[in-house]
Parts: structure tokens; C-alpha cells; sequence
């Protein structure tokens, strides 16, 4: 799965990812091969990407990678898979006899490559063309008929996982009609008259069949790699000279767009990450898993994106501050939703993605309470002079809590994805005093752990720290430091994201792009990997982030969790620093947070509307799509009112929104409801210490 960010801020840190400096020497080191004689037409004369690179490439990943150092029958069999979602991503194209032969071919690639033959992989990719042509004439004829109209009756699975491969081909044939009906409804919805939209669908598998026509020797080669790097996890990958372009770009550098972080999988184009202080987080409308059906221009037409490389689609949605662009969005959730989001690129508002304080007075057993909010959207930081530290800005938020008298303290790493490591050291340090943060062990074993740089805690109050299905990475790193020294209490979602790898950028010789690939885990104090489980919540509260598809689990061949001996070494200070929550502490917190949750009616609320989603999930319907147009048109010409939820008719209406990043101060914010039970807790914590009795 390739992932792409279409804005970031200025000097951002490459957080997520190390540069092994021994490993880039390696590869540099190995001479690069002459590349392979064939005609201008079908090879760029610039790549240097040849069948015979390959076996050095492979060895590479296999040298390095924290999990497979060997190509073994496993593995063959999980590239074979992986290179079928490559080849054909909507699974459509080819039918399970298809496939099956395809995977029996494999173990002939990966002989035929060691002795720098690609002719199967080439045969691979002249059987898609087939599929590709058979699939536009197919389309091409079906939607001429004079006959024909768009089937409301009709339905579609989503995910090609769920759905699979057709089983023959009158089963795929059945497939490209659902298809058709459900492109042709996203045309109709975005006002194109029946007509035209069918001229758009036919040039569109025009144009597929086209791509994979003109796909060159250097590019199969690349698919290759891909696959089998995303074969050994979810976040290892090949970067061709092209794509390791624009890596620089999303992690180095200032671009003005609509601050979203994009991937691509089953040919759609899905929303992963909303960035704080972008012009996505600030319209509000956006969230994590939208899939992106079509973009346009301030007042040009919608351009369908489904199976259009993410690059391309990326660079639509780029562009000069101030410009607009539109998108044509699918949601699934308790309803199946399309909807239009109307944005105004700008640049990444550092002030929005910085640490912020507040303080609230809560009421628990009788007695006020004087809270601080801490609000750490990410762990940012830059060694330039002058620019913005997480770690400067959280101890001077802390002394300002210390200041003003604040009995307790909720930081809410709700939506928190990660940044840099060594400041979610240093912060988790600031409450911890010393010792162990995080390990970080390769594939070889080896163990290395981070401690707390000093002995100097900022805050030693009542801690309760919310997290997510979205709180990731660095985050996990902290809130896992947090609950295996008892520090204070978890609270959020039933885990955190579980994104427990470190990634290695390796630079390759002029012409052949870059390998990342996962080369270690992380581990908390307590010895366990935060990978997949993330990190548990002592007290979990119904949210709609709690969803399946949020989390690292969810990713396709995404590495297990493992664990190493413990090694908390740090000693609780009691006496004049924090007190280790202990288990009895947590029950009864747990309790009563129990007994408000089921009489709170926002939290029926969030309970009723997962149900809901989980019914729902998987299928799209053609007439809910066309319904939610009709209502629209109306709204628009004055003829019907506003949902019952109150959405904003137009380009931005909505039927029920699902949680995601909060906006400006404008915006709703819907982690509310956690927000403020966190804090009953965090009352009820600090009741216990200054010797309060909960009531029961």
C-alpha cells in the first residue's frame, strides 16, 4: 500500500522512518548492473532498474528486514498474493482460475529471476492487458445499448478482500455490470447527464487499458518489487527513482494543499490521516477512511479516480495557496454516503498542531476540581533554531499547570499519530522520572533501550492520558510508558493503533530509487511490542473510532506482536513525586465510569450508531447514492429542509458524520463525550488521593 501526504508543514521531522547509513553503503557499494537490451518503445533509457538488479534488491530486504531473512515457501506464497493485488487491485480482472494459475507460476519467477530471467513476470503483465481489453470491450458495449439505465436495484461489495476473485466469467461479467451501475451513479451525482457520463465511463477503461499498454519493462520490474516488500509488512515498500521524488517532497519540505495523509488499496484512494491545522481539518467534513471517487478544480469538471495511481491523483489535489478543489467522497458507515467537500488549499498552520493547555472545574463527590487539559496533537520538533519544540512547549504548559494550581491533568492523545522518537522519550520522562522508555530490537535480536535522559519530573499529579484507534507510533511509545510504570490511567478506545515498527529509507544507486523497509520493533517497559495491540485502555468508553478498520491489525500481512523481558528499572518516587496507580484504584474508577457512561445518553448514542456500521459494512447501494442526490437538488432549490441533524445543504452536506479530526474552533469537536468523562475520571482520581471517598 503506497501512502502519500498532499501537505505538510515546513521543516517537518522524517519521524517515522531512520536512515541506516551501513545498510546504504552496502547497496551503494554493489555495482549497478548494464541494464537490459530492448526497444526505445518498451524501455526508459534512464531507469537503471533490469531483471538482473533484482536478486541484489531481494537480498537486500531479506538482509535487513526484522522478521524474513530467507525466501521461504511462506513467504513465495504471500508474494504471490501480494502480486495478484497488485496486478489487479479491484479484483476484477482476472477470475479464480486466473489467479490460481498465477500463484502456481511464482516459484518459476523467483527461479527464472536468480538467473536474471523476468519473462513469466513479463507474461503476467500481457495476460492484464488481455483482462483490461476484455473488461473495456465489455463496458463499452453494455452502457451503448440504447436500452440502457442505471440499476437502483443494484448493489456492490465494496473491498475486493470480501468480495473476491468472480469465480468464472459469468460471475465477472455480473461484476462489471454492478461496477458500471455504481461508476455511472457517481457520474449522475456529480450532474452529468446520462449521456456524457457515459463517454467519461468508456474513455475511463480507455485510458486503464492504455496505462497497462504502455507500462514499461523498468515499471513490471517495479510492481514487482512492491509487491514483494509489501509482502513482508504493511509499511516496507520499493521507491522507484520517481516515487522516492516525491517521498523527499511529502516528508521534507513546505507544500500547499489540503492537509491529508492518502493511500491506496483496491483501487480506491482513502483518506488516512486528517493533519491538524490543514485546510481537511479545518472544513471538518473529511475523515480517516472516506474514499475519494473524483476530483476537480474550482469550476472544472469531476475527474473519476478509482484505480488511477495514487501519484496522479495526488498531484490533482495539489496545488498554489488559495486555489480550490473538490471531491466526490464515499463513506460507509450506519449509512452508505456521497458527498461533495469543497476545499481551499493553504499551508499547515504550525500554531494548530501545537501543544495547547486549558483548565476545566469539574464537580465530583462533592468537591470542585481545577483540571488542566493538555492537547498534544503530535510529538514535533526540528533541531533548526528558532523553530517550535513539543518538548519546550509541553514544559512550559506543565509549569503553567504547576502555576496555576492544577489538580490533576488529562493529556489527550486522542489524535496523536506519532513524530519524533527522542521527544516522546523526553516527554514521557517528564512524569516518569527515571528509567526505561521504550527498546527498540532488530531482526537479530538485538536489544536496544531508550531511557529517561533525567531524574527531574515536570508533573507528578493525577495523570490520566486519553488515547484512540488513532493514537500511533511515538504516542504508543508514551502511553505504554505510562501504564507499565502506573503512572496514571489509560482511557479511550479498547487499543491504540498498534503501528509498533521502525522503517529504514535506504538510498539506491542513481536510477534505482530507494527500499524502506521495517528493520525493528518497539517495545514498552513491560517487555510487550505495541505492535497490532497497540496499547490497552485501562477504562475503555464507547467511541466511534473503535472501529475494525482502524488499526494495524487491519493491514494486510501486518507482522505479529512479540515481547522481550522486561526492563522497567525505574524506581516510583513517592515522596515528593507521582503515586503508581494501583489495580484496586483502577476498579473503582472503572466502575463509576461504568455507571455514567450507561446513563449518558450521547454514549447510547455512539453504541447505536457502531451497531449500525457493523450491519452495513461492506456493501454500497446504488440507490442510497442517488437518493442522497435527489435530496441534495432539492435542499438546493429550496424545495426541502435540512436533515434532521442539522447538515449544511450543498457541497458540503452530510447525513451522519463520523469522527475524525476536529476542526477550528468553529467546528464541533467530536471526542466531546470522551473528553469529558476522561476528566470525571481524572476527578475521581484526584478524589482518591486527597482522601475523597467515591461514592458508589
Amino acid at each position: 500500500m503506497s501512502v502519500w501526504r498532499t501537505s505538510l508543514p515546513s521543516r517537518r521531522p522524517v519521524s517515522r522512518f531512520l536512515v541506516v547509513p551501513a545498510l546504504a553503503a552496502l547497496l551503494l557499494a554493489a555495482p549497478v548492473p548494464a541494464p537490459v537490451q530492448a526497444s526505445p518503445a518498451e524501455d526508459d533509457a534512464s531507469s537503471a532498474l533490469t531483471c538482473e538488479a533484482l536478486p541484489r534488491l531481494l537480498g537486500a530486504y531479506l538482509q535487513n528486514h526484522v522478521q524474513y531473512r530467507a525466501l521461504t515457501e511462506d513467504l513465495k506464497q504471500r508474494v504471490a498474493e501480494s502480486n495478484l493485488r497488485h496486478l489487479d487491485p479491484s479484483r476484477s480482472l482476472f477470475v479464480e482460475s486466473d489467479a490460481e494459475a498465477v500463484r502456481k507460476q511464482f516459484g518459476g519467477v523467483f527461479t527464472g529471476i536468480s538467473r536474471g530471467d523476468c519473462s513469466l513476470l513479463e507474461a503476467m503483465h500481457k495476460n492484464t492487458i488481455q483482462r483490461y481489453e476484455e473488461m473495456e470491450d465489455f463496458v463499452r458495449k453494455f452502457v451503448s445499448r440504447d436500452d440502457y439505465a442505471i440499476d437502483q436495484e443494484a448493489s456492490l461489495v465494496i473491498d475486493p478482500e470480501k468480495r473476491g476473485f468472480p469465480t468464472n466469467k459469468a460471475e465477472r461479467e455480473d461484476l462489471y455490470r454492478r461496477l458500471v451501475h455504481f461508476q455511472m451513479s457517481n457520474y449522475v451525482a456529480n450532474d452529468e447527464p446520462l449521456d456524457e457520463a457515459k463517454g467519461k465511463l468508456i474513455h475511463r477503461y480507455e485510458l486503464m487499458t492504455k496505462r497497462a499498454k504502455e507500462m514499461k519493462r523498468d515499471e513490471i520490474y517495479a510492481r514487482f518489487l512492491d509487491a514483494f516488500s509489501s509482502a513482508l509488512d504493511p509499511h516496507s515498500a520499493y521507491l522507484s527513482p520517481d516515487n522516492l521524488e516525491d517521498f523527499k517532497i511529502h516528508m521534507g519540505l513546505s507544500l500547499e494543499g489540503i492537509g491529508a495523509v492518502l493511500s491506496s488499496r483496491d483501487g480506491y484512494t482513502i483518506v488516512e490521516e486528517i493533519v491538524p491545522g490543514g485546510s481537511a481539518a479545518k472544513e471538518g467534513n473529511l475523515k480517516p477512511k472516506d474514499r475519494i471517487l473524483a476530483v476537480a478544480q474550482e469550476d472544472g469538471d469531476m475527474v473519476d479516480v478509482i484505480d488511477m495511481d495514487l501519484r496522479d491523483v495526488v498531484r490533482m489535489i495539489r496545488g498554489k495557496k488559495g486555489s480550490v478543489v473538490r471531491l466526490s467522497v464515499l463513506r460507509q458507515g450506519a449509512e452508505t454516503e456521497r458527498f461533495s467537500v469543497r476545499l481551499v488549499r493553504d499551508k499547515i498552520n504550525l500554531e494548530e498542531q501545537a501543544a495547547k493547555l486549558r483548565f476545566e472545574e469539574i464537580e465530583a463527590n462533592g468537591k470542585k476540581y481545577k483540571l488542566a487539559v493538555l492537547d498534544l496533537p503530535s510529538f514535533y520538533g526540528d533541531k533548526e533554531a528558532g523553530s517550535r519544540q513539543a518538548t519546550e512547549d509541553v514544559a512550559k504548559l506543565l509549569k503553567q499547570a504547576r502555576a496555576e494550581k492544577a489538580d490533576g491533568l488529562l493529556l489527550d492523545l486522542s489524535r496523536n499519530g506519532g513524530g519524533l522518537l527522542d521527544y516522546a522519550v523526553k516527554i514521557t520522562g517528564f512524569f516518569i522520572g527515571t528509567g526505561g522508555v521504550v527498546a527498540v530490537g532488530d531482526g537479530r535480536q538485538q536489544t536496544q533501550v531508550l531511557d529517561d535522559p533525567d531524574e527531574q519530573i515536570q508533573w507528578s499529579g493525577p495523570l490520566v492520558v486519553l488515547t484512540s484507534r488513532v493514537t500511533a507510533s511515538a504516542a504508543e511509545i508514551f502511553a505504554g510508558a505510562v501504564k507499565d510504570y502506573r503512572r496514571g490511567v489509560i482511557v479511550g478506545d479498547d487499543h491504540t493503533f498498534g503501528k509498533g515498527s521502525v522503517q529504514t529509507v535506504a538510498p539506491l544507486p542513481p536510477g534505482l530509487g530507494a527500499l524502506k523497509l521495517t528493520t525493528a520493533l518497539f517495545y514498552r517497559p513491560g517487555g510487550q511490542s505495541t505492535q497490532q495491540i497497540g496499547v490497552p485502555a485501562d477504562i475503555v468508553l464507547p467511541a466511534l473510532t473503535a472501529n475494525d478498520q482502524l488499526g494495524e491489525s487491519n493491514q494486510p500481512y501486518s507482522l505479529a506482536p512479540r515481547s522481550i523481558p522486561p526492563f522497567a528499572n525505574g524506581k516510583p518516587k513517592v515522596a515528593g513525586g507521582y503515586v503508581p496507580v494501583d489495580a484496586a484504584t483502577v476498579q473503582r474508577l472503572m466502575a463509576r465510569s461504568k455507571e455514567r457512561v450507561a446513563g449518558d445518553a450521547r454514549f447510547a448514542d455512539i453504541q447505536q450508531e457502531l451497531a449500525k456500521q457493523k450491519e452495513n459494512e461492506g456493501a454500497v447501494k446504488v440507490a442510497d447514492l442517488l437518493e442522497k442526490k435527489e435530496k441534495e437538488d432539492a435542499e438546493k432549490k429550496g424545495d426541502g429542509s435540512a436533515d434532521a441533524a442539522g447538515s449544511p445543504s450543498g457541497d458540503s452536506a452530510m447525513i451522519n458524520p463520523t469522527p475524525g479530526i476536529p476542526g477550528d474552533e468553529g467546528q464541533p469537536d467530536d471526542r466531546e463525550p470522551q473528553v469529558q468523562e476522561a476528566l470525571r475520571i481524572l476527578a475521581d482520581l484526584v478524589g482518591t488521593r486527597s482522601g475523597v471517598a467515591m461514592n458508589p
